[in-house]
């Protein structure tokens, strides 16, 4: 069976959301659409975190009267190349089987089908790692760029893999990377 998952990618990048799951939603909303499997990590009672597998939406609040607030959310793509069934339930029902490597070309290649442009920005884990963003979404992807250290051959990321895939880098970040990084910006091998 070929795996369908550039098309999550592809909706993830161009919309912003996980489903329809925006990054200011509510613990409950996130809940409502990827489901109750989940671990909940929290730091105090000030920052919280949901894993739903691959997808880990985060929130914040004041302080335990308050209301949490969504921040952001991260799609771990690096731990598919463990193997295992890492993607939640919800997720392989809509898109099916999550090939264990997902190439940055291929990720980069879709979108400008439909005229959606990723920007390099510079970052602070360079050269290891290349950062691209789609303003319109708001979504960065990390992209693997130098050969993995420590890590045994099997569940190992490749140069060229997508690491993660994150919302929201706002254009205000990517200004302060671009003044803060632009000296770590490298050639990318292909």
């Amino acid at each position: 069976m070929t795996p369908r998952s550039p098309a999550f990618y592809m909706d993830v990048i161009t919309t912003g959301t996980i489903l329809g799951a925006r990054p200011t939603d509510t613990p409950d909303q996130v809940t409502a659409i990827l489901g109750s499997e989940f671990a909940e990590n929290s730091q105090g009672n000030r920052s919280m975190w949901r894993d739903y597998g691959t997808v880990e939406f985060f929130w914040g609040r004041e302080s335990r009267g308050h209301a949490w607030t969504g921040h952001h959310f991260t799609v771990q793509v690096r731990r598919l190349s463990r193997g295992g069934s890492a993607v939640n339930r919800v997720l392989r029902e809509r898109y099916g089987r999550f090939g264990r490597h997902l190439r940055f070309d291929a990720v980069e290649r879709l979108p400008a089908r439909r005229g959606v442009l990723m920007e390099e920005v510079p970052n602070p884990n360079a050269p290891d790692y290349s950062l691209h963003w789609h303003p319109a979404s708001q979504v960065s992807v990390m992209v693997r760029r130098s050969p993995e250290r420590g890590a045994h051959r099997r569940g190992r990321t490749r140069v060229g893999d997508v690491h993660s895939v994150a919302s929201s880098m706002s254009a205000e970040q990517v200004a302060f990377y671009r003044s803060r990084h632009a000296r770590l910006t490298t050639a990318v091998p292909s």
